[in-house]
């Protein structure tokens, strides 16, 4: 991230030092102090003017209600519920969430993108550029989170790979379609050379990681693919495959809304890192970081 010193800064937004001081001594602009000296996020001043900017009448959206929508998650679930943000949540996966975001019914989208192309470093940038209805798309890191096999303890059936679960004709408890360990699940079967067809599913599909442990503590299923966390709350041994962003897709508009504002101040916070250590199987070195702005 490149940042401004206040000269620079003042010239980028076309304001005298005088004025610049004022708005840092208010806080209504973003900034940070470092060793006496005030730096300002040039990508953030330019995510704070597109903030204030003014449409005709007829072409203003009514603000989304204040849910993030998309990916279920133990540690995003406890930072919308310490943080005091005001925000809800409503977990359907990755591409309903980016739908409702969309349609403007949701304020955020927690995602985690997977691609076949191998070619592809990072899956939720590659995504969201791709979405020609998200021009002014922001994607705030949450954290990175790994990915695994979910077990019964001691794995007795020993599956360590999903081309065992084809092989041992394993029962495995799946995602909808849209959600991003659905995703992911696609992605591992083609590079096993396998396929959804191949494999024996629990139906109905599950609705969450949770869900799906369950189904799995229940003797319902013999694997399935989510978090180490879901695995971890449940009790179940975790068979690590990967390690993945999870971010949270908003626009522009959106981000210096104070709900979202309270949401990313919080969980740039120890709070977080100490959480994330406890639920296991997070690096939240990306919290709170702009990982791409459109």
């Amino acid at each position: 991230m490149e940042f401004l010193t206040t000269s620079e800064a003042a010239d980028y937004v076309r304001l005298g030092e005088r004025k610049l001081y004022e708005l840092v001594t208010s806080g209504a602009i973003p900034c940070s102090k470092v060793t006496g000296k005030w730096l300002f996020p040039r990508q953030e001043l330019d995510l704070w003017v597109l903030a204030g900017l003014a449409r005709p009448a007829g072409m203003i959206a009514a603000d989304p209600p204040p849910i993030v929508g998309g990916s279920q998650d133990d540690l995003l679930g406890w930072t919308l519920r310490e943080s005091g943000s005001g925000l809800a949540s409503l977990t359907e996966g990755t591409a309903r969430g980016v739908d409702r975001l969309q349609r403007g019914e949701v304020i955020a989208a927690a995602v985690h993108f997977h691609s076949d192309d191998v070619t592809v470093e990072d899956a939720n940038v590659a995504a969201v550029r791709a979405m020609p209805g998200l021009h002014d798309a922001v994607l705030v890191g949450l954290a990175r989170r790994e990915q695994g096999l979910l077990v019964p303890s001691g794995n007795p059936k020993q599956l360590h790979s999903l081309t065992d679960v084809v092989a041992a004709g394993a029962q495995m408890a799946v995602r909808q379609p849209g959600a991003g360990a659905q995703m992911l699940l696609d992605v591992l079967l083609t590079r096993a050379g396998a396929s959804l067809k191949d494999l024996r599913r629990l139906e109905p599909p599950c609705l969450t990681g949770p869900d799906l442990a369950a189904a799995i503590r229940a003797g319902r299923a013999d694997c399935g693919v989510a978090t180490r966390a879901a695995a971890k709350s449940a009790g179940l041994d975790f068979v690590p495959l990967l390690w993945e962003n999870f971010d949270l897709l908003m626009r522009q508009r959106s981000y210096f809304r104070p709900s979202i504002q309270a949401l990313i101040d919080f969980i740039r916070q120890k709070g977080l890192k100490q959480r994330a250590a406890e639920l296991g199987g997070y690096d939240p070195a990306p919290a709170g970081q702009i990982r791409f702005a459109a």
